[in-house]
């Protein structure tokens, strides 16, 4: 059946300007870092993409080497894409990234200007797209002069396959560098993707001062310490959830000490009338610094409980102290060495 977008998709999701360009992204994104590779059903894949953009989720952001297998979410969505909302193209915003490994040999991560737009190409074969919105630096490279990598992201713009540059998981010292010279470009950094949850807090120690005297935007990811700030671990390790199978969250990290500290925070959202994961989110925005939160869905029903989060935004002082009690790092930042240079 041909999709019809809902009529009311931008009746209910608050929208916030990035930084202080003319570009404003929803509160709550859509990452396909997860549950869009081909181990997840495309009719699934399908109906948490329509629905999300029925909400007013107008972002969906990927990078390359999502899947599993590498560059498969990427292509699925670009399936999706081409059956769905080719339509709606001028209403989406669509960001994809290059940092990681992608293929073998010299040239396939990091951040060469070889490596980065010819992934950037590719990228942009398998989503049968002309251009992407946001196009990123998904890790910072210690090993290739910044201006090389900026130069890339810039090159990206002036051609038109961007129509911004992001950077993720830069320390506040490389981002104020990678803005000045993307200025001196006259490419404006738009934006910069960190993680950032209550388990992992490393942005408010000056990446977001940064950010607010750059003028930058800050959307972060795995605002829900993959998994770890929703009702799922609360009773222990459920067989297939990602600490069961050491998927980016390892088991070790859900001791009785962190499990102490998601159970008071589950009976806190629960005195607010939201789920732990809608309170983790609805904290992670209320520094108007952050432009949106990004989620991943492996269900309708998942994607709905996040996009709900947006109803209560609001916390009384002393719910946020009560918070801070228990919002402690957990040690889930894996992307800190990015972060550190």
């Amino acid at each position: 059946m041909t999709y019809v977008a809902a009529e009311e998709r931008y009746d209910r999701t608050p929208y916030r300007r990035t930084g202080r360009s003319g570009l404003k992204l929803p509160a709550v994104s859509l990452g396909l870092w997860h549950n869009f590779g081909d181990d997840r059903p495309i009719e699934i894949q399908r109906a948490i993409l329509r629905r999300a953009f029925d909400r007013g989720v107008t972002h969906f952001d990927l990078a390359n080497n999502y899947g599993p297998p590498y560059g498969s979410a990427e292509l699925n969505f670009g399936r999706l894409f081409r059956e769905d909302f080719i339509p709606y193209r001028d209403e989406l915003v669509i960001s994809t990234k290059a940092g990681y490994d992608m293929w073998a040999g010299p040239y396939g991560e990091w951040g060469s200007r070889k490596y980065m737009l010819s992934s950037l190409d590719q990228s942009l074969k398998r989503m049968g797209l002309e251009y992407v919105d946001i196009f990123y630096s998904h890790r910072f490279d210690p090993e290739t002069p910044l201006e090389e990598t900026m130069g890339a992201l810039d090159q990206a713009v002036r051609s038109g396959k961007a129509l911004y540059a992001g950077i993720s998981s830069y320390s506040p010292e490389r981002t104020a560098e990678a803005a000045a010279i993307l200025r001196g470009m006259g490419t404006p950094l738009l934006i910069h993707q960190p993680s950032y949850s209550m388990l992992n807090r490393w942005i408010e120690d000056g990446l977001l001062d940064t950010l607010e005297d750059e003028g930058v935007g800050c959307i972060a990811f795995s605002p829900l310490a993959q998994g770890m700030l929703t009702d799922k671990y609360l009773n222990g390790i459920p067989a297939g959830s990602r600490a069961s199978q050491d998927k980016s969250l390892s088991g070790d990290m859900l001791s009785d000490e962190a499990l102490g500290h998601i159970r008071r925070l589950n009976d806190l959202a629960a005195s607010r009338e939201q789920s732990l994961a809608q309170m983790a989110l609805a904290w992670a925005l209320r520094d108007q610094r952050v432009t949106s939160v990004l989620i991943g869905a492996s269900s309708v029903a998942q994607l709905e409980d996040s996009l709900a989060s947006v109803d209560n935004l609001s916390f009384t002082d002393e719910e946020l102290q009560a918070i801070d009690k228990d919002a402690v790092d957990s040690g889930i930042n894996i992307w800190s060495t990015s972060s550190d240079h």
